[in-house]
């Protein structure tokens, strides 16, 4: 197909690789360093990407009512197959929620802070999370929010000291944190958060399972792998189909909050929780914006690049975040009857956020622009605008359609630049709808 061809002839001729280039002397740095790895977009294999409008029947997606009822479901139903693995349940019938602290005066009276305990199984002894809400006092009520899991508790994204300490997962081991610890996390910006009017939201990952390979044995999979019966199957879930089932009971906990705008949250992910992030608003179209940071591989970088982290890499580093399916093809990416282009598609037609880092080549910025781009037909079938540009921006020059890409100066991380973007496409997509 044309399509399909032209993805494979734009890799051989070098199309979408004008803008932004990396450093030479990085790659050259970072290739001498892991002679095994992919940093040379020379070097980059020949790959066609499949058509996210073609069916597998070979029917082809021409109106948005076939894509809504044939294609996107049977995407879906490929990356929960082949990737993320599917989850034994959805919403737990059971699952209760606790508000065990509103104050209206939280930082030095610019917010309300609210923290909940999500009770999965309804079981006051049973398997929970905290979330902890930041909501500004200064904005007409519901409030749109982002949302995000976090990497080391709820504690370390601010010093309030009214935040409650939990222990978290450290080495295989539940550890409690010290009071010093406060704060420690600068990756959210709280206050400017709230200066733009909207909520920050968040909870620690590890309440939902911990992240090494032996979490099957804890966490969410020890409350509800028993509904598969006796042994997990291959196509059974992974941590990051995990964590963003969690983050999917925390928009559960939004709908019966008057405070919050439960239709207007933006769901918001830091490299593994960037794939998190994807899957989550892929699969619960109840996000309206899904926004990915730095997620490489298995989040929005194309896998048959074979540029930085591969699959066979990260499947060896990371046993247990995708399901034992994805392991089948190690080396044989050209074999997925997926990418990353359509994990991108899967959010269509809300808006969805793509962002690298200039010294994250680990991640793959290229291609991760490039999934961006190639999901931007889905958009254009469902009449929306899509990726802006057909060329990999410059360096810090972001650009913002229903689609938005930037790459910032520096390396892996979730900075203020970024923030700022995602705030100001928060602002150019709540502004046109909400």
């Amino acid at each position: 197909m044309f399509w399909m061809f032209f993805v494979a002839l734009a890799q051989v001729v070098g199309e979408g690789q004008q803008g932004w280039q990396p450093n030479p002397e990085l790659v050259k740095k970072l290739s001498e360093r892991r002679p095994d790895v992919i940093y040379d977009e020379a070097k980059v294999p020949t790959y066609t990407l499949p058509d996210p409008l073609v069916c597998l029947d070979g029917t082809k997606v021409m109106t948005p009512e076939l894509w809504r009822s044939k294609r996107r479901p049977e995407i879906l139903e490929l990356f929960r197959t082949h990737m993320y693995g599917k989850a034994p349940i959805g919403k737990p019938g059971e699952m209760t929620f606790e508000v065990f602290d509103l104050d209206k005066n939280a930082l030095n009276g610019k917010a309300t802070r609210k923290q909940v305990r999500i009770l999965f199984t309804g079981k006051p002894d049973g398997l929970s999370m905290d979330l902890l809400i930041y909501l500004p006092n200064d904005v007409k009520r519901p409030v749109p929010v982002f949302l995000l899991l976090n990497f080391f508790g709820n504690h370390a994204i601010h010093p309030d000291p009214a935040i409650r300490i939990k222990p978290v997962w450290f080495k295989g081991e539940k550890i409690t944190p010290s009071e010093d610890s406060r704060g420690r996390d600068r990756s959210i910006p709280v206050e400017r958060i709230l200066a733009r009017g909207y909520g920050i939201a968040t909870a620690y990952y590890g309440d939902i399972a911990p992240d090494f390979p032996g979490t099957f044995q804890h966490g969410i999979f020890a409350a509800f792998d028993k509904l598969f019966g006796e042994k997990r199957p291959p196509d059974a879930w992974g941590a990051i189909s995990a964590w963003a089932w969690g983050l999917s009971r925390v928009l559960d906990y939004f709908e019966v909050d008057k405070d919050i705008d439960a239709k207007w949250v933006v769901v918001l992910g830091h490299s593994r929780l960037g794939k998190t992030a994807l899957w989550a608003g892929a699969q619960d179209e109840r996000f309206a914006i899904v926004i990915s940071n730095n997620s490489g591989c298995g989040g929005a970088a194309l896998s048959r690049r074979r540029f930085g982290e591969t699959v066979a890499i990260i499947n060896s580093a990371f046993p247990h975040w995708f399901c034992e399916n994805f392991k089948r093809y190690n080396d044989r990416e050209n074999e997925l009857p997926i990418d990353q282009h359509m994990l991108v598609a899967l959010t269509a037609p809300r808006p969805v956020y793509i962002a690298s880092a200039d010294e994250d080549l680990w991640a793959d910025p290229r291609g991760e622009f490039l999934a961006a781009k190639f999901a931007d037909p889905v958009y254009k079938l469902l009449g929306k605008e899509g990726l802006p540009t057909q060329e990999m921006p410059a360096l810090n020059q972001p650009v913002m359609g229903t689609i938005g890409y930037h790459i910032r100066s520096g390396g892996h991380g979730l900075t203020e630049y970024d923030w700022e973007r995602y705030m100001d496409f928060a602002d150019k997509h709540f502004r046109q709808n909400r």
